[in-house]
């Protein structure tokens, strides 16, 4: 196995215990790679899934990111067995109780990292995808699933509210009353009412057909001007949570900042030539504070 590639330069190719990473193409490939267990998440995964989305958030290779999985199911959630030993909850204090929402908050950023990623994120999901599985697709842009895929908050079923992201990203992507009744009782969704509520754009028959058209939504999506995409995907995650004319105007300060003629015109032209556009990828992303003092 190799180590995460800090080098924003190289390839985006990461081999590790629980996750694969792979770039082609322009897309990028993420794998959840522990079909024996489950792909079930515990602290290892969390901590190389944040290093890899941090790595595709400041690189400008990758133009679009599909997730998907091995094995019998997508992921069967939060590996329980970490909260006998790896991740300890005091309950017994006031001072313990308030390090959980410490916790939590660390472990919700790592979701949130997909949904603030500066590219469009494609989950195809297979199996089962329960408890944090959930949590984590719910993040996605777009959600392919199999016939047979379910999805499941489990958390009620072992005494818990679900706590990383859910209950606050799916209130837009399906109805209230049908995501109470999940909530609730803890029953699966299955892949076709999962489509009939919106929550899953399209159903395949197989696991390779699922990844197939997951990776070629993500081609069609890496052929647009990078920065256009990345402009849209703004300008939606900003209407969810302003009103309409919040965000029209906030649209226009946006397309002011990110307009490009000469995009425009390679876009049409290579449709008139019946050609391959050719955009710039984003900018590589440096933090402030690892600029070297001058």
């Amino acid at each position: 196995m190799t180590a995460l590639n800090a080098d924003l330069g190289a390839d985006l190719n990461a081999q590790l215990s629980c996750l694969q990473l792979s770039l082609t193409d322009q897309v990028a490939h993420l794998v959840l790679n522990r079909p024996e267990s489950l792909n079930t998440m515990h602290p290892t995964f969390w901590r190389e899934l944040d290093q890899l989305l941090e790595q595709l958030h400041r690189s400008g290779q990758a133009r679009a990111l599909v997730i998907s999985s091995t094995g019998k199911h997508f992921s069967a959630g939060m590996a329980l067995e970490a909260f006998g030993g790896a991740i300890t909850l005091n309950d017994a204090s006031p001072e313990g109780r308030a390090a959980i929402c410490d916790l939590l908050a660390g472990m919700q950023a790592t979701f949130s990292r997909l949904d603030k990623l500066r590219i469009p994120v494609i989950a195809a999901i297979h199996g089962g995808c329960i408890g944090g599985a959930l949590d984590m697709v719910a993040a996605a842009c777009i959600r392919y699933a199999t016939r047979d895929a379910f999805f499941c908050i489990q958390e009620i079923n072992i005494g818990m509210v679900a706590d990383v992201g859910s209950l606050q990203r799916l209130p837009g992507l399906m109805p209230m009353g049908l995501l109470k009744e999940l909530a609730y009782t803890g029953r699966r969704l299955g892949a076709e009412q999962a489509q009939a509520c919106g929550l899953v754009t399209a159903l395949f028959d197989t696991q390779e057909a699922l990844v197939q058209a997951a990776l070629a939504c993500a081609r069609e999506i890496a052929a647009k001007p990078p920065v256009a995409i990345w402009g849209s995907k703004q300008a939606l995650h900003y209407a969810r949570e302003h009103s309409l004319e919040d965000s029209l105007q906030q649209m226009g300060w946006l397309q002011a900042g990110i307009w490009s003629n000469r995009h425009v015109r390679e876009a049409v032209s290579a449709q008139q030539q019946r050609r391959a556009a050719q955009f710039p990828d984003l900018a590589t992303l440096t933090p402030f504070v690892e600029y070297q003092k001058q």
